[in-house]
């Protein structure tokens, strides 16, 4: 995620919606004061690649840690997170205070949940081999499902409302984040790499592959962001 006080913006990052190269392509325009989360080794090296300004300002500062927090980092060299990737809007309104949340322009993206699904499902299996896969349907009782609603719908909202002020649809991502560039004034459009790309080798439409049951299963599990958005199957 990226806080930018220099443009007055909070990206909130939700996942399996592009969010890590919009991050690298945005951090571009960021200054010192900034905040930006780190994201992995292989798209950090993207982000240096395309000029973007490296992770800053995220950890809370040792002056400031409790007991537990001094005794991961003396014990699991773990140091405390002020912000992190996928952190929700209740906690970062809590962290940079109403005065900023409330001044700043907030955007997110969210996608269709069918074609979100089988994109995470190709990814978290990235490793295996096609007969190694679980069934989709034994994929929606696990955590990495349930982490999509977590990393989403709960990302953008607070007890249940929209707390951001645009949420770009994944489907027309360019255009929608050339609107959302014009409204911050940043001087360039913003080009994204293909962070996390390349992965599955199944292409086909996610109509094609899953079933009435898996349709359905969908449907029911990620109702909030068909209602919202009104996404068809």
């Amino acid at each position: 995620m990226i806080i930018s006080h220099k443009y007055q913006f909070i990206f909130l990052k939700t996942a399996k919606t592009a969010g890590t190269s919009i991050e690298i392509a945005l951090s571009r325009f960021c200054g010192q004061d900034d905040i930006i989360t780190p994201v992995s080794v292989e798209d950090e090296l993207k982000r240096q690649a395309a000029g973007g300004v490296a992770p800053q300002n995220y950890l809370v500062s040792p002056l400031r840690y409790t007991p537990f927090e001094w005794w991961k980092k003396l014990t699991r060299n773990k140091p405390a997170l002020r912000f992190y990737n996928h952190i929700p809007a209740r906690k970062v309104k809590r962290r940079i205070g109403s005065d900023i949340w409330d001044r700043y322009y907030k955007f997110c993206v969210e996608r269709n949940p069918w074609d979100r699904v089988i994109s995470n499902y190709y990814w978290q299996h990235r490793h295996l081999r096609a007969d190694q896969m679980p069934s989709i349907m034994e994929f929606f009782e696990s955590n990495d499902t349930r982490s999509l609603k977590r990393k989403g719908f709960q990302i953008y909202t607070l007890k249940g409302k929209v707390a951001v002020d645009n949420i770009c649809r994944y489907e027309c991502l360019e255009e929608e984040l050339e609107e959302v560039r014009q409204h911050l004034g940043l001087p360039e459009p913003l080009e994204l790499p293909k962070a996390k790309s390349g992965i599955r080798k199944d292409k086909r439409h996610y109509s094609d592959v899953l079933s009435e049951a898996e349709k359905d299963r969908i449907a029911e599990l990620f109702k909030d962001e068909i209602e919202l958005m009104g996404y068809k199957f």
